[in-house]
């Protein structure tokens, strides 16, 4: 017997929960092997971080002039696989991102990222639709949209011509003032508060929503489209009000690439966040030569949230990070 008592040693979710998780790795495997793409492993530590202004990695020693990163997403490791010749990938992998924890979000969270060649982003969504319908063992009701539709629909503000002022002029009138210090000087920020506050709760719960054609100051990763371009080859998909992925027709010019690390790093600088080390593994990767690919990011934990109506991310976790 032992007098050692600690309310917190027990997972959160239920042991069919457990077997429900295990049952959709099953099920994500077994389509992608009838897809013909590969399942690899990328490290979960890095010597590089990713510079976007909203991400914020955790960090480590390995000694004392060493310092390495947690993963935000295996993206960076997943492309310079590809540019070495692996073909169509897909990795189930732990995810890390310091100062995020709440119903939708826990600091550790598990991705499944795959990567097609050869595909544009309206093949990679149609291969979407197909997982997504498999995983819920049921037909589903898709609807492809562009972000300035929504946009223009929920609010009458053109996405890819409003400034920041608009924006902000925007919350303030439906009751929001303070979104002007949430969003500091940044208009891909300003942009995301207004789609998440009045656009995102008024999508219909019952459609999985792929929503396309972001402005081009919100896809620092992506190809552009046209010669002058306003949009990015970018879309996310929404279903039941959450936001479960998030997808790229992939940009592989090495010097566009450094050049967009550059202006986040110069972002973060200016927002007086700390300075993190750009990818230049993954810019040599591009340089040798990356096949031109789509490639998306699917939160698992959402997804098996959605799938069993829980209400919290906690009780699809074992362990949260409370719990860690």
């Amino acid at each position: 017997m032992t007098d050692i008592e600690n309310e917190q040693w027990p997972p959160t979710c239920s042991a069919a929960l457990l077997h429900q998780r295990a049952e959709l790795y099953q099920t994500i495997r077994a389509f992608f092997v009838e897809k013909g793409v590969l399942e690899v492993e990328t490290p979960i530590l890095s010597t590089a971080a990713s510079c976007d202004l909203n991400l914020d990695s955790f960090s480590t020693n390995l000694s004392a002039d060493q310092m390495l990163y947690l993963q935000t997403s295996p993206e960076f490791a997943m492309k310079r696989l590809l540019a070495s010749g692996s073909g169509s990938i897909y990795q189930i992998a732990k995810s890390f991102r310091q100062s995020e924890q709440g119903r939708f979000h826990n600091p550790e969270f598990t991705l499944l990222e795959w990567y097609r060649v050869d595909f544009s982003l309206a093949d990679l969504i149609e291969e979407m639709v197909e997982l997504l319908m498999l995983c819920f063992g049921q037909n589903l009701a898709f609807r492809t949209v562009t972000y300035e539709q929504l946009f223009q629909q929920s609010t009458d503000i053109n996405p890819h011509q409003a400034s920041l002022s608009d924006l902000m002029g925007y919350a303030a009138n439906q009751g929001n003032p303070e979104a002007v210090d949430i969003c500091g000087d940044n208009l891909a920020n300003g942009l995301d508060y207004v789609f998440s506050q009045y656009i995102q709760p008024k999508l219909r719960k019952d459609v999985v929503y792929f929503v396309t054609d972001y402005p081009v100051c919100m896809a620092m990763l992506a190809k552009l489209s046209g010669e002058q371009p306003v949009t990015a080859k970018r879309f996310e998909v929404y279903f039941n009000n959450v936001e479960l992925s998030n997808g790229y027709e992939e940009l592989t010019d090495a010097d566009e690439q450094k050049k967009r690390f550059e202006h986040e790093l110069k972002e973060r600088q200016q927002a007086d966040l700390a300075c993190v080390p750009m990818d230049n593994n993954l810019l040599a990767a591009l340089a040798h030569g990356m096949p031109n690919c789509s490639g998306v990011a699917l939160g698992l934990d959402r997804l098996l949230m959605l799938m069993t109506d829980a209400n919290s991310i906690d009780e699809v976790l074992a362990f949260p990070i409370d719990r860690a």
